[in-house]
C-alpha cells in the first residue's frame, strides 16, 4: 500500500508514534461486537471495557507484545503528555488473544477532554518470552523507545481508532 493511502500515514501515526514498517501479522480489535478499522470513531462509553483482541501467525512458539497510546494527550493542539500509556500487554501467544498474555499495565479506558485523540494499538515480535517491566508512570510513554529498550524492532501491525469526549456532559445550565 503506497504511503500516501497508508490510513496509519494519514492519521499521523506513522510519524507521531511508529515509524514506516511493513504489516507481517494480522491483529483484529473488537469493542463489543464493533469491529475496529484504522480511523474509525468510537465513543468513550464504547471503549470503557478492554477490547478483545485476535493475533495471528502460525507458529505458537512466536510470541507478541501489544501496547496501546494516546499520542494526543492531553489535547491534539497541545500533546505535552505524549503518548500516554493505555494498555501494555506481553507474551501473548501466536494465534490468540491479548487475554493469554501477561498484562503488564492495566488496561485504562479513553476519555479524552479536549478534541479528538488518536488512540493507536502497536503489536511487536518478540525474539522469546521476556520480563518487560511496568514505566513508572503512564504519562510521556514512547513507543519507539520501549521498542529499542526491548528488542522489538519495528511493528507487525498497528492499528488506530478516533474519539472524543462525547456531547451532553457539562454543559452550561439554564
Amino acid at each position: 500500500m503506497s504511503r500516501d493511502r497508508d490510513p496509519l500515514a494519514v492519521g499521523r501515526v506513522v510519524g507521531d508514534v511508529l515509524d514506516p514498517f511493513t504489516r507481517s501479522i494480522t491483529l483484529r480489535i473488537t469493542y463489543n461486537n464493533s469491529e475496529l478499522n484504522n480511523g474509525c470513531e468510537f465513543k468513550p462509553s464504547q471503549v470503557l471495557n478492554q477490547p478483545r483482541i485476535d493475533v495471528g501467525g502460525d507458529d505458537l512458539r512466536t510470541f507478541y507484545t501489544l501496547v496501546m497510546v494516546d499520542p494526543d494527550a492531553p489535547s491534539p493542539s497541545n500533546p505535552n503528555l505524549r503518548e500516554y500509556l493505555h494498555w501494555l500487554v506481553t507474551d501473548i501467544p501466536a494465534t490468540t488473544g491479548a487475554t493469554f498474555g501477561q498484562e503488564v499495565v492495566c488496561y485504562e479506558s479513553p476519555r479524552p477532554t479536549v478534541g479528538i485523540h488518536r488512540f493507536v494499538f502497536v503489536l511487536f515480535r518478540q525474539l522469546g518470552r521476556q520480563t518487560v517491566y511496568a514505566p513508572g508512570w503512564r504519562q510521556n510513554f514512547n513507543t519507539r523507545e520501549f521498542a529499542e529498550l526491548y528488542n522489538l524492532g519495528l511493528p507487525v501491525a498497528a492499528m488506530y481508532f478516533n474519539c472524543q469526549r462525547e456531547s451532553g456532559s457539562g454543559g452550561r445550565r439554564r
